[in-house]
């Protein structure tokens, strides 16, 4: 497809459903790429970046494989899988120098750093789990990405990288962990905000907050796309030759609603979540890192168990958890008939047989719910031995749909991670899933993008200028040593990571 630069006052290039950082990354791609283009932004709530981007719900951990054990997982023969976990550290790299070319190119300038180094450290206990992580680092450092991941089972050593997860440990029990000391915290609330300032400064670009997107139809090589204004009540037909859906929890009933084939048997399962935030500032002052556990059996990758150190506001913060728990609601402001109203002919059969397929899931997350103060505290005590329950209070964190699709074999399966459903046309994308996310939005980004912009990506136009804003773009840092260096110290260096480290680190 091609793109139309001639819009009027109720028409655009380019919809954007959903304000939060899928949006506002593809739009400012888009937006360097073809800058005549129209672009209309349409949000449901009255900012941006308010669900699955905000800070409090979950998207603060700059996914980077480092640390997160769920993405390398053990074969029956013992060894370990690094294959996704080199995918999404050098999708994450991808990410940062985009972020470094928005900086050097006066874009954006964020008063506060939204990026800050924080180690990453995997910790585990007993002998499988120690058995584990050691071939894990053997398989990791075979990779230049984790060349400089460091382990150690020794109990003083691991004491002054987390002192308070060891503190009151048992020292007969056997435990190990790695770290990574170039591991970030990012602020993705922070950094979707700015960029859609940036945008809204395009007399091209137009934001609407509080407008429900209610229908989407094609018709003649366009899609109409109706939006409710919440505030007045009034409702409009806006046209456009590309609609993206990167609204969350919210991008799956919009994409039935669209109504292409390809939609067909797309459901969705959704899990709401909780943590645990510390409320007693010594403790929060004496750790700085993101330390990664193993996920209970039968839970879902979103509830890998971590104690968390965020940066939120300016202000340090310790986390744990997240608890994970059933809800029928696609976002965290949504409706409890959600998940009611996204079942289709088309989708009660892979929904039905994923579920009969992820009953340990289901009984999981029953469970969650069921916990009290002290289950929660009993968890907690896995990576703090002599946590106090009066030191901790409980957060609502956001909501994910974790996404089931057709199966030939099994009828349908439940999906973890990310997927872009596009129409055959390229006339309209949606962006399904969860974790990892926020962290590779530039390269989830870019495999839309040639779906959707095949002929345009394929332009020596396009070529350039992604080249310009992403280096590593078409090459393998895994496999190039010196790039990866170099490109580090660029990101590193513009992104001020060294120096956004907090004081008392």
């Amino acid at each position: 497809m091609s793109i139309d630069t001639n819009a009027g006052r109720d028409e655009a290039d380019v919809v954007l459903i959903g304000a939060g950082i899928m949006s506002a990354t593809l739009g400012m791609m888009l937006k360097e790429l073809e800058p005549g283009i129209s672009v209309q932004v349409f949000e449901r709530l009255d900012v941006a970046a308010a669900e699955s981007s905000d800070a409090w719900n979950n998207a603060g951990t700059g996914h980077s494989a480092f640390c997160e054990l769920n993405y390398t997982p053990q074969a029956k023969d013992g060894s370990v899988e690094i294959k996704k976990a080199v995918k999404i550290a050098e999708s994450f790299e991808q990410s940062k120098q985009f972020w470094a070319y928005l900086i050097e190119s006066n874009h954006i300038s964020l008063p506060e750093s939204f990026i800050r180094r924080t180690p990453h450290m995997s910790f585990v206990w007993g002998e499988d789990g120690v058995d584990f992580l050691k071939k894990r680092h053997e398989a990791l450092t075979s990779c230049h990405l984790f060349a400089d991941m460091k382990y150690s089972e020794d109990q003083q050593q691991l004491a002054s990288w987390m002192p308070i997860v060891m503190q009151g440990r048992d020292p007969q029990q056997k435990v190990a962990a790695t770290r990574m000391e170039i591991g970030t915290d990012v602020n993705f609330g922070s950094l979707t905000r700015h960029i859609f300032e940036r945008m809204k400064q395009d007399d091209k670009v137009s934001l609407f907050f509080n407008h429900d997107v209610k229908t989407l139809r094609q018709k003649d090589g366009h899609w109409y796309i109706e939006v409710k204004d919440l505030a007045t009540g009034k409702r409009r037909l806006v046209k456009s030759r590309f609609v993206f859906i990167g609204a969350g929890g919210g991008s799956l009933p919009l994409l039935l609603k669209s109504r292409i084939p390809e939609s067909k048997g797309f459901g969705g399962f959704p899990v709401s979540g909780q943590w645990l935030k510390c409320k007693n500032p010594e403790l929060v002052e004496k750790h700085y890192a993101k330390v990664y556990g193993k996920a209970p059996i039968g839970s879902p990758p979103m509830s890998v168990p971590h104690l968390d150190t965020r940066i939120i506001k300016g202000k340090k913060e310790l986390l744990f958890g997240p608890y994970a728990g059933f809800t029928t609601k696609f976002l965290k402001k949504g409706s409890f008939l959600d998940l009611i109203l996204s079942i289709r002919f088309a989708n009660i059969r892979p929904m039905l047989s994923a579920g009969a397929h992820n009953l340990p899931l289901t009984k999981y997350l029953i469970d969650q719910v069921r916990q009290s103060p002290e289950d929660r505290l009993e968890a907690l005590r896995d990576f703090l031995p002599d946590a106090k329950l009066e030191d901790w209070e409980l957060e609502v964190a956001g909501y994910r749909v974790q996404v089931i699709k057709k199966d030939e074999e099994e009828g349908g399966i439940l999906e973890f991670g990310t997927e872009v459903v596009s129409a055959a046309d390229g006339s309209i994308a949606a962006l399904l899933g969860a974790s990892p996310g926020a962290s590779t939005s530039v390269s989830i980004m870019l495999d839309l993008m040639n779906k959707c912009f095949p002929q345009q990506m394929k332009s020596a136009q396009w070529q350039a200028k992604l080249k310009e804003m992403i280096p590593s773009y078409g090459q393998s840092l895994a496999s190039d040593p010196a790039l990866c260096d170099n490109l580090r110290e660029w990101t590193g260096r513009v992104l001020k990571i060294e120096e956004s480290k907090p004081v008392n680190a």
